[in-house]
């Protein structure tokens, strides 16, 4: 056994360099031509019903909005129950045919269960479920007093979005529907203070992308990846806290347009602003770069603190 992975350890590795440059290029091409496809037959969601969660501000209000604009019908779910019901009379007057408002804390499976119990029993289906909702925390890991404390964020952005998406499988297998998963870029370009938040996305990211594999075609699954976004997570002094404040953030409406006609096409993944992407090679390619550049930060903020 060991010859033989001794063995692979030779062979592979040009082997694979060998067939990436000889297909890339057709392969390139053929994405292209299947996103102006895609782009061509996007789907049509008037008529259709969406579930939202963390749908009273942020991203989730504004793809509220958005779908509202298409026609769609709606169920938000947040733990602010004022806050969504001015979410849902807006998403009426963009052209809704019906909201409906649930209260909801996704990160207690009971509650989850009872959300897409009572969309689907109110609508009498189920075609794209949003899973959105998400909080963070800023503390440097060693500095952490409770490692309990970080439960609650574990939970509502990792297991919130687990408990959602299983008891909505039933219900999106007859519907041929999708599932659209909010992680973000922080799953991969992990930043100093936030380790648990960060966990937490690419657990999200890792999840949807085990359960494509197994829905295969009968569910479709697109997975976004967004940048900094302006929202109430990154307002005040959130990007100075994170130490991410030379980052521009991108605004809500823009992110939230780009994520449903995304998810209309089809697409496996998004990533918002698209320049983003290109942390995801920094980080594959030169990955003691981005350790080194986030380090830097991390001493001159301090630094400049203690002075």
């Amino acid at each position: 056994m060991d010859l033989i992975h001794k063995v692979l350890n030779i062979v592979l590795p040009p082997i694979t360099l060998i067939l990436l440059l000889l297909f890339l290029p057709s392969f390139l091409v053929s994405k292209f031509i299947s996103r102006i496809k895609r782009s061509i037959n996007s789907e049509k969601v008037a008529g259709k019903v969406v579930l939202i969660t963390g749908a009273s501000s942020g991203i989730g209000e504004y793809l509220a909005y958005e779908y509202a604009r298409r026609g769609a019908c709606l169920a938000l779910a947040a733990r602010r129950q004022e806050r969504l019901r001015a979410v849902a009379d807006k998403a009426r007057a963009l052209g809704s045919p019906d909201v409906i408002v649930i209260p909801t804390d996704i990160s207690k499976a009971e509650d989850s269960e009872r959300f897409i119990n009572e969309a689907v029993n109110h609508f009498g289906k189920l075609d794209h479920l949003v899973n959105n909702a998400g909080v963070v925390q800023i503390d440097m890991f060693e500095d952490c007093k409770q490692i309990s404390d970080f439960a609650t964020l574990t939970n509502t952005n990792f297991w919130g979005s687990v408990y959602t998406t299983h008891f909505a499988i039933p219900h999106l297998r007859k519907s041929k529907g999708r599932i659209v998963g909010i992680s973000s870029i922080a799953g991969w370009f992990t930043v100093p203070r936030m380790s648990f938040y960060c966990a937490s996305k690419a657990a999200i990211t890792s999840f949807y992308e085990t359960l494509r594999a197994e829905f295969g075609s009968d569910i479709g699954i697109t997975i976004v990846t967004p940048g900094v976004v302006e929202s109430e997570m990154s307002q005040g002094d959130f990007l100075s806290k994170a130490q991410i404040d030379f980052v521009p953030a991108e605004s809500t409406e823009r992110c939230a347009k780009a994520i449903v006609d995304s998810a209309c096409r089809g697409d496996r993944y998004l990533t918002e602003p698209s320049w983003a992407r290109m942390t995801f090679l920094l980080k594959v390619l030169c990955p003691e770069v981005l350790e080194w550049l986030f380090h830097m930060v991390l001493v001159s903020k301090s630094s400049k603190k203690s002075n």
